[in-house]
């Protein structure tokens, strides 16, 4: 996709918009969302005025138990240059007292403070290398969206590797509340990557399949890493939490997104955005699936339902055959080379 049009291709692509929408449709789907947007934006700022501020949190604010904390540190990362020059000073015991007073009791609200400094951390490290990053305001946009995101979403909050996904979506789309919504659709398909349990990970059924598919691609790689201790295939976590981000350059990583997007591409997963409910409550966003041609699915859509491989459990994503072929590609390398866990993973 040419870089001129491709923000607006990906709205398509991640279901923003119907592929049979006017241009005023479109455009009134996203005023609505941007009020939207901007209604969950004063909500969060509302319970923490960093929030829309142009500032970044990167250190705790509050403890587990809900009191404030009065840190120097987050005071000085949190305060303007002319705040920074005033310090502040406090009576003996008026702190503690203060803080005891402002003790949070809102579990939820707790929660979601407990990630504002982790989400401010991973911004600073995302796509530092880009000159887009270089200004201020784009990173908050980016730590904004994440912290909206958080609060709204909050079976599954802020985990790390979110912000690798939303970056591209600030460099395309001008308008913060235009990207927010292209990252909520693309959380829509992988969300569940992000659900962790002391009982399995959220990639857990990828990684079976990731290893069924190298034991009959590869059995002789499949008993070598068996060997190693990597049956599990948890070395390649990271691929499809992030799907590629991390190994592949940001171009190189926005075409494979493209084309993966293309070939899974499903008519019916656009839906018209009713306010009645959070970005997660299904029942409440208004689904209005449309009888469609089946051209105009993706070709991995259209031959999965050919096939009828698109049961209850859903077809196995694209992303599980990319990684695949990277292990198949680094076979030998992998079988000469790697005589451990670090090795696969360096390899």
């Amino acid at each position: 996709v040419h870089p001129a049009i491709r923000g607006e291709v990906w709205e398509f692509l991640l279901g923003c918009f119907d592929p049979e929408s006017t241009f005023d449709d479109r455009d009134h789907i996203r005023q609505a969302r941007r009020i939207q947007y901007a209604r969950w934006k004063e909500q969060c700022k509302h319970m923490d005025p960093h929030v829309g501020s142009g500032k970044i949190i990167t250190a705790p604010i509050i403890t587990e138990d809900g009191v404030p904390i009065k840190d120097p540190l987050v005071l000085l990362e949190a305060a303007t240059p002319d705040q920074q020059a005033s310090p502040i000073t406090t009576k003996n015991g008026d702190e503690a007292n203060q803080s005891s007073a402002n003790r949070l009791t809102d579990k939820q609200t707790i929660e979601w403070k407990l990630t504002l400094h982790q989400i401010g951390l991973d911004v600073l490290r995302t796509d530092r290398s880009m000159v887009f990053y270089e200004k201020k305001e784009n990173l908050s946009k980016l730590w904004d969206i994440l912290a909206v995101y958080a609060w709204i979403d909050k079976e599954v909050g802020y985990c790390q590797g979110m912000s690798d996904l939303c970056s591209p979506m600030i460099v395309l789309l001008n308008d913060e509340a235009d990207a927010f919504w292209c990252f909520e659709r693309l959380m829509r398909r992988l969300r569940g990557n992000f659900r962790c349990t002391q009982q399995s990970v959220g990639v857990e059924n990828q990684l079976q399949h990731l290893a069924s598919i190298i034991q009959v691609l590869d059995p002789k790689l499949h008993d070598h890493l068996e060997t190693l201790g990597g049956g599990d295939y948890l070395f390649a976590f990271r691929m499809f939490m992030v799907l590629f981000r991390r190994e592949l350059s940001f171009g190189d990583s926005l075409y494979l997104w493209e084309m993966m997007w293309a070939l899974e591409y499903d008519p019916d997963m656009f839906s018209t955005y009713e306010e009645s409910g959070p970005a997660t409550d299904r029942s409440a966003q208004g689904y209005k699936p449309r009888v469609k041609s089946t051209r105009q699915f993706g070709k991995y859509e259209r031959a999965n339902m050919k096939s009828a491989t698109n049961g209850v459990d859903g077809p196995v994503p694209i992303s599980v055959f990319l990684v695949a072929s990277v292990l198949k590609e680094n076979s030998q390398k992998l079988l000469q080379e790697a005589r451990g866990l670090d090795d696969i993973i360096r390899v």
